[in-house]
């Protein structure tokens, strides 16, 4: 069977080859964790300007929307162990499992395994 020479040529959006954007709703996943921009900051290792811009609509680059996401998923995990409410406590108190550290404090150290760890000891335990 011949094809038909005369052949036409779907044309697509230009809006069909343009990421879609994975940008994180920053103001919501503060407001979730019950921080303000300034612990935001600190829990995060971005600065409160570009907290600031992102929760106004600026895009988020690769890095910051990773760090973003690792922070979503902890809240999440928190979620599970806790009233949501109570999450912003909990990572400002001293807490004796982390040898008296504020899970803050902890992350910002560069040891948010060490909270995992704590969080899938007490999930494994109320199972």
């Amino acid at each position: 069977m011949a094809r038909n020479a005369r052949q036409t040529t779907r044309v697509l959006p230009e809006t069909a080859f343009q990421p879609v954007s994975r940008s994180i709703c920053v103001a919501s996943l503060r407001q979730s964790l019950g921080l303000t921009r300034k612990l935001f900051s600190r829990l995060t290792g971005y600065s409160e300007r570009a907290i600031a811009e992102w929760e106004s609509g600026k895009e988020q680059s690769d890095s910051s929307q990773q760090r973003l996401t690792e922070i979503r998923r902890l809240q999440q995990a928190l979620a599970q162990v806790m009233a949501e409410d109570e999450i912003g406590k909990w990572l400002l108190g001293p807490n004796d499992a982390l040898g008296g550290f504020k899970p803050l404090e902890v992350i910002e150290r560069g040891e948010i395994d060490r909270i995992w760890r704590l969080l899938h000891q007490r999930i494994d335990e109320a199972a």
